[in-house]
């Protein structure tokens, strides 16, 4: 049987080559679907990581209810850390940070006093609960309390979220319609074989061979199809993520594709040779369906 597949294979030879191309072009897609969003999970967590609740008090507020209100919030169990900064410490991070700019250091020698306000800044273990510790603190309407900036950095993590689902949606849709035109292509490929092959068809039915006997090679040619193209389409990846992984590592310090991809090979290789897999044999089947009644 397995004789009979790569025979039906090499017959159609340019027909073969043709649709292992385009699933391989498709799931060379997949492939990078995949690997984007990897590196979106890492870019989200590290924004997330850095993003916190900054509670900020109105000047002079007693260091007392702050520390009260501080060990209320750290009790909750969805909290990693709270850490308190006072007005002289805030004061003397802001001028290390401006140290070289001396419009605003002169800006802030004019001032009376002490501009800034004491902060308690909060992190959480799932950055999923930001808003409900940002809820509790605003329901609990301190009087002490200023503002609470989580809001508007939830927004800005909103829009990142939609961006990357927008660009993961957009994904999607090309996969889908590379994955159909594989299908079609595939499904061509096999009909034409059937037609190849209509002599040994007949004289298998003749001496009466079972219906898996004659349809088994065009399904296992499906599978040459899709393992074919799904290791073509991962080893590809080598030398595009060699070009591209040195100028993603300037902008995503934090991780390396190329060899993140080294160290996962396998699995990456065996999803997409699985997914090939699926492809080449559901197009053989409805081809067999078709155009091949035994």
């Amino acid at each position: 049987m397995l004789k009979s597949s790569w025979l039906s294979f090499s017959r159609n030879g340019w027909l073969s080559t043709a649709t292992i191309l385009v699933m391989t072009l498709a799931l060379f897609v997949i492939g990078g679907l995949m690997l984007a969003g990897v590196l979106s999970q890492v870019v989200l967590g590290e924004l997330e990581d850095k993003i916190d609740i900054a509670v900020y008090f109105y000047p002079n507020s007693s260091e007392v209810d702050i520390f009260n209100i501080k060990d209320s919030i750290a009790a909750l169990p969805e909290v990693k850390e709270v850490t308190y900064i006072s007005q002289e410490q805030a004061l003397l991070e802001f001028k290390e940070r401006h140290k070289t700019d001396q419009v605003i250091l002169g800006s802030l020698e004019e001032l009376d006093g002490n501009p800034l306000e004491a902060t308690i800044n909060i992190k959480t273990k799932d950055p999923s609960r930001f808003a409900d510790i940002a809820g509790f603190i605003k329901d609990k309407k301190y009087p002490i309390v200023d503002k609470i900036n989580y809001f508007e950095n939830q927004v800005v993590i909103d829009k990142l979220s939609n961006i990357m689902s927008s660009v993961r949606n957009t994904g999607l849709g090309i996969i889908l319609v590379l994955a159909l035109v594989a299908v079609l292509v595939a499904f061509n490929t096999v009909r034409i074989a059937i037609w190849s092959a209509r002599e040994e068809i007949n004289i298998m039915r003749l001496v009466g061979a079972s219906s898996w006997f004659v349809r088994g090679p065009f399904i296992f040619e499906g599978v040459i199809h899709g393992v074919t193209s799904g290791g073509l389409a991962s080893l590809l990846f080598y030398p595009a993520l060699w070009v591209l992984s040195p100028k993603l590592l300037v902008v995503v310090p934090s991780i390396d594709l190329y060899a993140y991809f080294q160290n996962n090979f396998l699995q990456f290789a065996g999803i997409l040779m699985g997914t090939g897999v699926v492809l080449g044999v559901f197009s053989s089947f409805i081809a067999i369906r078709k155009y091949l009644k035994v």
